[in-house]
């Protein structure tokens, strides 16, 4: 239960609702109880429903939804930042301001509320230290062509994840396409979804990756680390969410904007939060960092000529995309 009296007078409305629908971006199902979880323990009454997919599907059935007439999705939090400025203008989505949102880089804030960063995920180094000693581990673009590191790396293809392709460019706008020849050379497993070299990782099967998210503080007896480069380029975005116009539980849905942007749940984020008024321990704020580049990641994603070309010069070095969706969600589900 609340004490937050806003939170509390939508608690009561939400909970005759009966219910609330968020599709959220991501790449493994289990990524859902990152967001019922607390959710579901301050609010129980509320029967809440996450979908987890790829960003660049949720929104192709948003826009779907929305041309059937049949939306049945409250909240939206994915990748595909380019989205909501067009939903925006297209009237999908409906305004609302929750507490905290004056805490949250006005830059990353539609004006109107219509849309805004909810937390920041990260892609960079991942590696189990019981396999890999923290000192020994990879974290520059050049250390992933160590001899000992052939056959021992997996990555998530770049023309599959927009963000995971422009951290490619931004590490070959460095290093050159020579570069990427001689990661190629290293024998890497290719795979779809960036929760997937975990598993790999986790298993055995291959010892360290540099694009996938991890929590910045793992639980106690968690070996496997998330490490940041000190001089190359790490992918970080604000995860951007909003509340669908035609949302079924609009109560429900303003509840849940709040609750992410309480000072608890952007406390708990499993990497940086959007508050700006909250710090994890141990990390500096994302916007502290300078070989990150947020912006710059909207800049690219809202240029879809960019992004295009630079996918299909991936699949022509790599080769297409093989495997099913990590998820395991239907494309032909809405």
């Amino acid at each position: 239960m609340t004490t937050d009296p806003r939170m509390q007078e939508l608690y009561e409305q939400a909970s005759a609702e009966g219910g609330l629908v968020v599709y959220a971006g991501g790449d493994a199902p289990e990524q859902a109880q990152m967001y019922t979880a607390g959710f579901s323990e301050m609010f129980p009454d509320i029967d809440i429903e996450v979908t987890v997919d790829l960003s660049k599907f949720h929104n192709a059935r948003i826009d779907a939804q929305h041309i059937r007439g049949d939306n049945r999705v409250d909240v939206v939090h994915l990748q595909t930042v380019n989205d909501f400025p067009y939903w925006k203008q297209h009237g999908l989505l409906q305004p609302f301001r929750p507490d905290g949102l004056d805490q949250v880089d006005p830059d990353f804030v539609d004006p109107d509320g219509a849309y805004y960063a909810l937390f920041v995920f990260a892609f960079s180094n991942v590696v189990d230290t019981k396999v890999i000693p923290e000192e020994q581990a990879p974290r520059e673009a050049m250390d992933y062509l160590r001899p000992d590191l052939k056959d021992r790396i997996v990555l998530t293809y770049p023309h599959d994840d927009d963000a995971v392709l422009f951290q490619f460019e931004q590490i070959i706008a460095k290093h050159g396409y020579g570069w990427l020849e001689k990661i190629l050379a290293q024998n890497p497993m290719w795979v779809r979804g960036t929760a997937t070299p975990l598993a790999v990782i986790g298993s055995g099967e291959r010892a360290a990756t540099f694009t996938s998210f991890y929590y910045l503080n793992p639980p106690a007896g968690d070996s496997m680390r998330f490490l940041l480069p000190k001089e190359d380029f790490f992918q970080a975005w604000y995860q951007t969410g909003a509340i669908l116009k035609d949302a079924p539980h609009p109560a429900a849905a303003k509840l849940y904007m709040s609750y992410r942007l309480s000072q608890q749940a952007q406390q708990a984020s499993a990497q940086w939060p959007a508050r700006r008024d909250v710090r994890i321990p141990g990390w500096k704020p994302i916007d502290q960092y300078g070989n990150t580049d947020p912006r710059g990641f909207r800049e690219f994603m809202l240029d879809r000529a960019r992004v295009e070309r630079l996918r299909g010069i991936m699949e022509d070095f790599i080769g297409p995309v093989q495997g099913d969706n990590p998820t395991g969600v239907d494309r032909t589900w809405h």
